[in-house]
């Protein structure tokens, strides 16, 4: 087995010393950022149903995906590296993109949504399981030594995430009804 699929194993098995060694290795960056570009086109195409998302729902999903999960980065950078680090923590942006990248790697399973009566349900699930990988992924990258920590990192980043998400929403929805 290649090591981008290995990587990726362990990664969806939550396996700690795969997100260390993907933290160590300065080749893994390009590997992890077209994990989160098919896990973004698979959300595109899951979110699409049977009929195919068609061409612009898939970019915009795809898209939407792609920048949410940006945001996040950026967010656990500040939020675990600024304003909750330890004592050890020592984290750079691309040390923290290849973790949190390789953490999408659930997220391959969104084109599963395509089924229609299981689309919700892929989604949550998957949604969880990136959540969980991305706890994984944070506390190896920030040198953690509690997962509680790397789990308060992200779940105030993504609280942010939806917060400025539903404000953005309904700024736009009067313009778009």
């Amino acid at each position: 087995m290649g090591a981008f699929a290995y990587r990726m194993l362990g990664a969806l098995s939550l396996d700690s010393s795969t997100y260390e060694a993907l933290e160590a290795d300065r080749t893994a960056t390009g590997q992890a950022f077209l994990v989160v570009l098919l896990s973004s086109v698979a959300a595109g195409v899951g979110a699409g149903g049977w009929d195919g998302p068609g061409v612009a729902m898939l970019i915009v999903m795809s898209v939407a995906a792609l920048v949410t999960w940006v945001a996040w980065v950026v967010l656990i950078l500040v939020i675990g590296g600024r304003y909750l680090p330890e004592r050890q923590t020592r984290v750079t942006a691309r040390e923290l993109l290849r973790t949190v990248g390789f953490a999408a790697s659930p997220g391959l399973l969104q084109v599963f949504g395509i089924i229609p009566t299981l689309t919700v349900p892929v989604f949550v699930g998957t949604w969880l399981w990136m959540l969980a990988a991305m706890v994984v992924a944070v506390r190896q990258a920030l040198d953690f030594s509690s997962t509680a920590r790397a789990a308060l990192t992200c779940a105030t980043a993504l609280v942010l995430i939806v917060a400025v998400a539903f404000v953005l929403a309904l700024a736009i929805a009067p313009t778009v009804s």
